[in-house]
């Protein structure tokens, strides 16, 4: 379903107060995050309750978030994931792997790895980076899911691909190990530096590691290198 758009935030608003659901759910938006009004979470759960309950499944996902961390109203998992299963079964790749995490974690639900994966599967289909990331750990771990690197490997990579750091470390990883893809130094180097920039600690390591390899290996070509009988 598309998304409708207003002219203004006064128009917005109006429309809000005349019962439009998605008017409602940009509403919540607008305080939780402070835009053209000042932030309010109590404002926000409101909004997002009035189109919720209207079925909105973006206002339905944002209100499980919002009980999921206590903003605007208690921390409540078993709310949280209400509402997140509303959204999530009208296909809301954001509660889809919301609803994952809950079950990974069993927080407002009985802890289910099946159904962890089950719902990052739905959320990582519909392009959800996040969901990509932890499907392809799933499946590089064989936890839940038989191990498969090359599937591990095409989740990582989409999620790589839409600047998901830990994603392009883990696929650097894949590379460099030849795990799910032929062994190839330079794609890995490629993928940490693409992490490392974004501030991702282990991939900035691996670079660090790669680069001391690599001029040792150069000091020793030069016979610049002692050799030693300590233990290393």
């Amino acid at each position: 379903m598309s998304r409708q758009t207003w002219n203004s935030f006064e128009e917005m608003r109006k429309a809000a107060e005349e019962g439009n659901p998605q008017a409602q759910s940009y509403l919540g938006v607008s305080y939780q995050n402070g835009q053209g009004v000042k932030q309010d979470y109590h404002e926000a759960v409101k909004w997002y309750r009035k189109a919720a309950e209207q079925n909105d499944s973006v206002a339905q996902c944002y209100l499980g978030f919002c009980y999921q961390n206590g903003l605007g109203v208690p921390q409540e998992f078993g709310e949280a994931a209400k509402w997140y299963r509303e959204a999530a079964e009208q296909g809301d790749p954001a509660a889809q792997f919301n609803l994952g995490t809950l079950y990974e974690s069993g927080e407002g639900v009985s802890k289910n790895y099946a159904e962890a994966v089950k719902w990052y599967h739905a959320a990582a289909e519909r392009g959800e980076p996040q969901a990509q990331f932890n499907l392809g750990s799933y499946y590089e771990q064989g936890h839940v899911v038989p191990q498969d690197y090359e599937k591990a490997v095409e989740w990582y990579m989409r999620a790589a691909e839409q600047e998901l750091a830990p994603a392009q470390c883990n696929l650097g990883l894949c590379y460099q190990t030849g795990r799910g893809v032929p062994q190839d130094t330079q794609k890995a180097v490629q993928w940490f530096i693409r992490a490392a920039r974004q501030g991702d600690k282990t991939a900035q390591h691996n670079l660090g590691v790669h680069y001391a390899s690599l001029e040792i290996s150069d000091a020793d070509a030069a016979g610049e290198v002692e050799p030693t009988d300590e233990a290393q």
